[in-house]
């Protein structure tokens, strides 16, 4: 069974772990450093590497962190590396749709859509064959997949409601065009969701929600009705299990 930790989740900072029993991933730097230390006790033994999505500051603030006070090894892609100005014996190019093993984990990238230098997801496959997507700050996933397991999917807003903030004037125009253009609306990820769901399927966590934009008991309602299975929606401040 693979375990979800949650650091944070939303614009003012991104950071999970997982867990399978046997090693760990994080996934994102967007947490300051030395939250997650403590958070973890000062102790990264298990962490296999660190994956980073893109660039933007909420995902990937405090990788200096990592490199500079463990020696966790750093995976993305070439663009997002060149974005982020990092490149040293720890830092390890992400080819997209080519499997990368990460310690015990099988770790392959997927471009989504956002506005970013190179931007992607995540398919990740633990040593038993259990399989999970990660997906956050994208309006577009052009692929499918089969026997997934858990989702970490990004819910970031309900068109009906930013429209409704829109129209109130609690938006302003650089918010309102990031919101439409770069980030998965409610109905675009139950779709994305209901594409890749299965019999497999045991649970979905759902992150990065709008801090003005989104309902979190509507999005959790509607796609425990889709799924039928357990769902949990990521705090979008602090540190929690």
């Amino acid at each position: 069974m693979i375990k979800v930790r949650v650091f944070g989740s939303g614009s003012s900072g991104n950071c999970y772990l997982i867990d399978d029993g046997y090693s760990q991933l994080i996934i994102e730097a967007g947490i300051r450093f030395r939250k997650i230390e403590q958070a973890m006790d000062f102790n990264f033994k298990r962490v296999a590497g660190l994956l980073i999505s893109h660039e933007h500051t909420d995902h990937s603030k405090y990788v200096g962190g990592f490199l500079g006070k463990t020696k966790i090894e750093v995976y993305a892609t070439r663009g997002t590396l060149r974005a982020l100005e990092i490149g040293n014996s720890h830092c390890y190019p992400l080819v997209p749709m080519k499997p990368a093993t990460v310690g015990s984990w099988t770790v392959t990238a997927f471009r989504v859509e956002h506005d970013a230098a190179d931007p992607v997801g995540f398919l990740i496959e633990n040593a038993i064959g259990e399989r999970m997507l990660y997906v956050t700050d994208t309006y577009l996933v052009k692929y499918r997949f089969k026997h997934i397991n858990y989702m970490l999917v990004e819910m970031n807003y309900s068109e009906k409601i930013a429209i409704e903030n829109q129209a109130a004037g609690r938006l302003n125009r650089k918010v309102e065009n990031r919101v439409f253009t770069s980030h998965f609306e409610m109905n675009n990820s139950l779709a994305f969701i209901k594409a890749n769901a299965s019999s497999d399927l045991k649970e979905v966590t759902l992150i990065h929600l709008s801090e003005l934009n989104s309902d979190e008991t509507l999005f959790k309602r509607k796609v425990q009705e889709l799924t039928g299975v357990p769902v949990y929606v990521a705090p979008k401040n602090g540190i929690t299990e």
